[in-house]
């Protein structure tokens, strides 16, 4: 049989398929069936959308490295602020004979807009500095008395990633360079809201306080019950130097009166030990002096023998007989052995019996 060959829109074959919708135009578009209406009841128990739905705006991101030459110590520290700070970044420690404005460049390869950067000297001193690349302002701090996470066990625990509060003391507000630095450290320690490596969550909280002209750093954890605080870590001191107008230089804008070098506070305690022993070398020299000097012989004052009494002189009596003991007035009581006790116990006890 053979094969009949179709006709569009003809007779002659079989016939063609109509379009589905009668007396409609087949190139228009289909209409939607209505959409059901949402009961009070469906309202009431819908489920909310995620929490992160919100768009990540706040674009900050942290440098955070060293220099070479850290202790143990100051590399726990470093490592525990970019746990603690998921918009940071890490990088390569740079040589001590590079200058400092080379941390810019570093930072704009990293794309970072901030920068804590941990600079040693001598192996025994730690300078951190605190940096808006690439315009500044920067301030350079002395950092004392630190204490890492793993060193101070602490019983408080928080979420890695959740965002903390910022709890700054009110001296901060009274002074403008204390409200510098505390714009500074806003811009830093804030974990920008929607991050994508942050949790939506706030359960722990940074503490800045002053106290002696120095900024205390404290890292709590909030209890949901009572809303008390208990320690997490790290914390560390830091002591103001100065405030630049640039990123890692340019015009001073606040030096601290009240900072003492760290050469200066150990040459001072040198001076204080030195001083101590200087006292008991003199005070030893003084003596040998007073010994090697003649003594001064007094005169004899002849009214010194005036109410003397002469002492009756007795006869020396030499003995060649061997003195007699004396002799005693107290008796001496004589023990009784144990055996003897008991028969007088024995005797005692037969002269009841009869």
């Amino acid at each position: 049989m053979a094969a009949v060959k179709r006709k569009r829109h003809g007779g002659g074959g079989p016939e063609a398929k109509r379009p589905k919708g009668k007396g409609k135009n087949p190139g228009a578009p289909a209409k939607l069936p209505p959409a059901p209406k949402k009961t009070e009841e469906e309202e009431e128990y819908r489920i909310p959308g995620p929490v992160s739905k919100g768009k990540w705006k706040n674009k900050e991101r942290v440098l955070i490295f060293s220099s070479r030459g850290i202790n143990f110590r100051t590399r726990h520290l470093m490592q525990d602020l970019r746990t603690l700070m998921p918009h940071s970044k890490a990088d390569n420690k740079m040589d001590r004979k590079d200058k400092l404005f080379v941390i810019n460049e570093v930072c704009e390869i990293k794309n970072c807009n901030k920068c804590i950067y941990f600079e040693a000297k001598k192996k025994q001193d730690l300078y951190m500095w605190l940096s808006n690349s690439p315009q500044g302002p920067s301030a350079k701090f002395l950092v004392q008395n630190i204490h890492t996470l793993a060193e101070l066990k602490m019983t408080g625990n928080c979420l890695r990633g959740s965002r903390p509060l910022l709890s700054f003391d009110p001296i901060f507000d009274e002074s403008p360079h204390y409200s510098l630095i505390k714009e500074l450290l806003i811009q830093i320690f804030c974990t920008p809201q929607y991050h994508p490596k942050s949790q939506p969550f706030v359960d722990h909280v940074f503490t800045f306080t002053i106290m002696d002209n120095r900024i205390w750093f404290r890292n709590y954890q909030i209890i949901e019950e009572d809303a008390a605080l208990v320690e997490i870590g790290p914390r560390f001191v830091l002591n103001l130097i100065k405030i630049f107008q640039g990123s890692f230089g340019g015009p001073t804008l606040y030096e601290n009166p009240h900072y003492q070098s760290p050469n200066m506070h150990r040459r001072i305690v040198r001076m204080a030990t030195a001083a101590k022993y200087k006292e008991r070398q003199q005070v030893k020299d003084v003596q040998r002096l007073k010994k090697k000097e003649e003594r001064t012989i007094i005169p004899e004052d002849p009214t010194d023998d005036v109410f003397k009494t002469p002492a009756e002189e007795k006869p020396v009596e030499i003995l060649y007989v061997k003195p007699e003991p004396k002799v005693t007035l107290k008796k001496r009581k004589k023990k009784i052995h144990k055996r003897q006790r008991k028969m007088m116990q024995k005797a005692l006890k037969t002269k009841k019996a009869e």
